[in-house]
């Protein structure tokens, strides 16, 4: 069937932290307005229409009337494998699957499963903010291994830094987000296989965040990075239905953890986890039966990151922007203006009412940045770019 990603659904009053969370992110010092009129783009869920198999699907449950505890049966971990199989030519065994109500969740059972306090775990800044959260927190040492911007805006690894951090002796772990959150690289095969050897050689375990894996450019193609290594066992690698499908809401992160000792130790420091049966229908009927959906939203995403960029040269040109490999997010420089970033955030979030994502909470790499998540509908993205260029116009 044919999706309308146009048709403007209001989600006011659904308990969306987007739409309705407002108080929450002003007593977070998030924002200092919202009110029915902010438009927010900030966090990374969908404003669009999920798959009509998904729908029914969920149909179905509610119909049956009783929601008890649930398992995990055959067909959810066979819809898993066929997903990544087919997507992905990744063969992934059962036993592999380990589900988690969340992926920050999964991230910090592992900071604490497989390291101890005191130890380093390296990110790659700017990045993901539960990632600096999930180290701090558990009292383990952040080490930083930022990726270099060229003057194209494109984000490359600084491999020789990456390797003498990894050479520490405090050094146990290194987490990846790949694709890259917020710079929306997608690493290729070269870059992989090298991060990969360097962390073998020194014995660093990978955590690889790869939940933005199905939603790459049309031209673009991802790899698990288990599938580039030929020792698998020191990788444990996070999916998710959550971004591409937009089910945050229903919690589910699959865990692949191939070394059995490495599993059984994820586990127990996890503890048990059991699903909603909401959960266990709907990957069931995304991963069955998506796949026509996933490429339209592709091809939507893709029309609505052309139309950003064609604007922001016509009437924001000192904002510097590139379209993705990966992800739905946009990653947009400001530092052209000369503004402070208290001045870019206060023309973005209180004058022109557009609630996005400040860059230096992704490091201090990202100071001069904001962060858009763009899958709504695209007269909502262009009614937020018309606002904030209005109160950008004239500065020189």
């Amino acid at each position: 069937m044919k999706y309308n990603f146009d048709e403007m659904i209001n989600r006011r009053g659904t308990y969306s932290i987007k739409w309705d969370g407002g108080q929450l992110l002003k007593d977070m010092g998030f924002t200092e307005r919202y009110d029915e009129d902010t438009i927010p783009l900030f966090t990374a869920d969908m404003d669009l229409p999920v798959p009509q198999p998904l729908i029914d699907a969920l149909h179905k449950t509610v119909d049956h009337r009783i929601f008890g505890y649930s398992i995990f049966p055959e067909e959810y971990f066979e819809a898993v494998q066929h997903w990544f199989k087919k997507r992905h030519d990744w063969e992934i065994n059962k036993e592999e699957i380990i589900y988690s109500p969340g992926t920050v969740h999964a991230l910090n059972v592992a900071v604490r499963a497989f390291t101890n306090p005191g130890d380093g775990i390296i990110i790659q800044r700017p990045v993901y903010p539960p990632f600096t959260a999930s180290i701090e927190a558990n009292g383990r040492e952040l080490i930083n291994n930022p990726l270099i911007c060229d003057e194209k805006g494109y984000y490359h690894i600084d491999f020789s830094d990456f390797e003498a951090r990894a050479k520490e002796e405090r050094t146990k772990m290194f987490i990846l987000c790949n694709p890259h959150n917020p710079t929306g690289r997608v690493f290729n095969v070269n870059e992989l296989r090298k991060l990969a050897d360097i962390c073998a050689k020194n014995d660093v375990l990978i955590v690889a965040d790869e939940i933005h894996g199905d939603l790459v450019r049309r031209n673009q193609s991802f790899i698990p990075i288990a599938k580039v290594v030929d020792d698998v066992d020191p990788i444990i690698t996070f999916t998710a239905i959550n971004k591409t499908f937009n089910l945050a809401g229903l919690h589910c992160t699959n865990v692949i953890i191939s070394n059995p000792e490495l599993r059984q130790t994820f586990n127990s420091v996890m503890g048990m986890h059991l699903p909603s049966p909401f959960t266990v229908s709907a990957l069931i009927a995304v991963y069955n039966e998506g796949e026509e959906w996933l490429e339209q939203l592709k091809e939507y995403i893709d029309g609505t990151m052309e139309w950003v960029v064609k604007f922001l040269a016509e009437r924001m040109p000192k904002v510097k922007v590139r379209i993705p490999e990966g992800t739905y997010i946009m990653w947009l420089d400001f530092s052209e203006y000369r503004l402070t970033p208290e001045d870019v955030h206060d023309r973005i979030y209180n004058k022109a009412n557009v609630l996005l994502e400040d860059g230096k909470m992704f490091g201090e790499e990202g100071l001069m940045y904001q962060r858009i998540c763009i899958p709504s509908p695209r007269p909502m993205i262009k009614e937020a770019f018309e606002r904030i260029a209005r109160e950008f116009a004239g500065i020189s």
